[in-house]
């Protein structure tokens, strides 16, 4: 609307403003549509750009499935899953192998004995000065971990709490227990290479040690730690021996986890190539792409004899926000009714899907393998595109029925991977096109004209700049035109009064 000054019916005794306003709201439709045109393409593009999400979703999972190597699943069963267990990687062999467990790894683990003060029954705590125990300022022992030698050095004022802070950065976990009067260290990780060792080369070392319960070794009346050294697991796969610092190992594709020593038996690892996998794939993308094209005509169908436009601010303003929200939803749902991009895409989507591909010198369907739809009498509303797994346990409309793909796959894995391998790239260089770059109207990695409708969007913002521009410079026109009026009828209001006064007439 302009901002130029009104002039208002003083003269007339007309309502100028009503009379221009109902002028100006005659044109102002032809506006209302062009931005509500402009409003629909922002829902639609909108709209798209979920589905495109989608659709690059579901063309990544037939990019992977296009290679014998994502088939290639591998699991192994272990005769005693108390023995082992085992990580099988898709580059294992097919094979039977026998195991045993000889040794597990262990981290050197030390149990101090009992310390106490000499000459007293007071309790110890983590801030006992190692001089209330006799250690001598000075003294010196080594703490060697994973070959590397520290020497530890007692201060003057050092206390146990300290003494532990001190072995800790040595490359151990060490701890005083008050609760037992004791020192307890351990490795941080199992293996022989990880574990640690307590030597002193002097008396006065030896003697601090001993005083700290750490001496493994008689020393005088005090009382000798306990330790179990660290160990390295040691296996027998095929009476090969491999060896570990965890009781993890990596052979030959097999991840096998020791957890427990077989004592001279031995157990079977049975690597097989793992159908069920081969199973779970295929029907993730089933399941995907049935879900996908089943949304796809939901919108390509959805009812039009009630259309509902995008609102403009003005009649939201009139409407509840539940109004709004329904409204609104209808709206959306209408978008993409009947557009000419998203049917292209379902019928070149269930073409390829419908499509036949030689496997062994024989032309093989989805519905060989037990993949089909249900049938246009039995699919719901905007189902008909589905496709459904005969058998299997999750579809509620075939569930009961003989499971042939799983059949197929324990008799032949390599047949199916075969067929979904050349499928799964069809429908890849299908997508790869259908969201190729055409200049003018789609960008590359779009399944939808984007780029034609961001140049629609734009046209119409200037159309509709230059309409609101035309409609401001009308409404001028007609202000002007009243203004004039009023003008003239002052004039002449004027000119009636002098001429009255003239005669007397005032």
């Amino acid at each position: 609307m302009s901002n130029r000054t009104r002039v208002t019916g003083m003269y007339s005794g007309m309502d100028t403003e009503s009379l221009i306003q109902q002028l100006v709201e005659a044109r102002r439709t032809k506006v209302t549509k062009e931005t509500k045109n402009q409003s629909r393409i922002t829902y639609q593009q909108e709209a798209w750009t979920d589905l495109n999400k989608k659709l690059k979703d579901l063309k990544g999972k037939f990019d992977n499935l296009r290679y014998s190597s994502a088939y290639s699943k591998m699991t192994t069963e272990v005769s005693d899953s108390s023995v082992a267990s085992v990580v099988t990687s898709d580059g294992a062999m097919t094979a039977v192998q026998s195991l045993e467990v000889t040794k597990l790894a262990k981290a050197g683990y030390m149990t101090g004995a009992e310390i106490k003060k000499p000459g007293s029954s007071d309790k110890l705590t983590s801030g006992t000065k190692l001089s209330e125990l006799g250690i001598e300022a000075g003294s010196k022992f080594n703490i060697e971990v994973g070959g590397k030698n520290t020497e530890i050095t007692i201060t003057e004022g050092m206390t146990l709490g300290g003494l532990a802070k001190k072995l800790s950065g040595a490359g151990v976990t060490a701890n005083f227990d008050a609760s037992t009067q004791r020192f307890f260290i351990g490795s941080k990780d199992t293996g022989e290479k990880y574990d640690f060792s307590l030597t002193a080369s002097d008396d006065s070392g030896k003697k601090a040690l001993a005083a700290l319960g750490l001496s493994e070794e008689a020393y005088g009346n005090y009382e000798k730690a306990t330790k179990i050294d660290g160990q390295d697991a040691e296996i027998k796969l095929n009476n090969a021996v491999y060896k570990s610092s965890s009781n993890s190992f990596n052979i030959n594709g097999l991840t096998i986890t020791a957890k427990a020593e077989t004592n001279g038996r031995s157990v079977s690892l049975n690597t097989t190539k793992d159908t069920s996998a081969i199973y779970d794939m295929v029907k993730d993308v089933i399941k995907s792409y049935s879900e996908l094209i089943n949304e796809m005509d939901k919108l390509y169908n959805a009812d039009t004899k009630t259309k509902y436009d995008p609102l403009t601010d003005e009649e939201k303003s009139a409407m509840s926000e539940y109004e709004i929200e329904k409204w609104e939803e209808k709206m959306k749902e209408q978008l993409l009714s009947k557009d000419a991009t998203l049917g292209n895409l379902t019928s070149s989507f269930t073409a390829i899907m419908n499509q036949g591909f030689t496997v062994g010198g024989k032309t093989m369907h989805l519905f060989d393998f037990g993949i089909e739809t249900a049938g246009y009498f039995n699919a719901p509303d905007n189902e008909k595109n589905a496709l459904h797994i005969l058998g299997d346990e999750d579809d509620t409309l075939f569930g009961t029925e003989t499971n042939k793909l799983k059949q197929a796959i324990a008799a032949d894995p390599d047949a199916i991977t075969n067929f979904f391998s050349q499928l799964s790239d069809a429908m890849y260089q299908k997508m790869t096109d259908l969201s190729s770059r055409v200049p003018g109207y789609r960008s590359y990695g779009s399944f939808f004209e984007d780029t034609r409708m961001k140049s629609e969007y734009d046209d119409y913002k200037t159309k509709i700049e230059d309409m609101e521009q035309k409609l401001s410079d009308y409404e001028d026109k007609w202000y002007d035109k009243f203004a004039k009026m009023e003008k003239a009828m002052a004039k002449m209001q004027s000119n009636q009064n002098a001429v009255s006064g003239m005669f007397g007439m005032n």
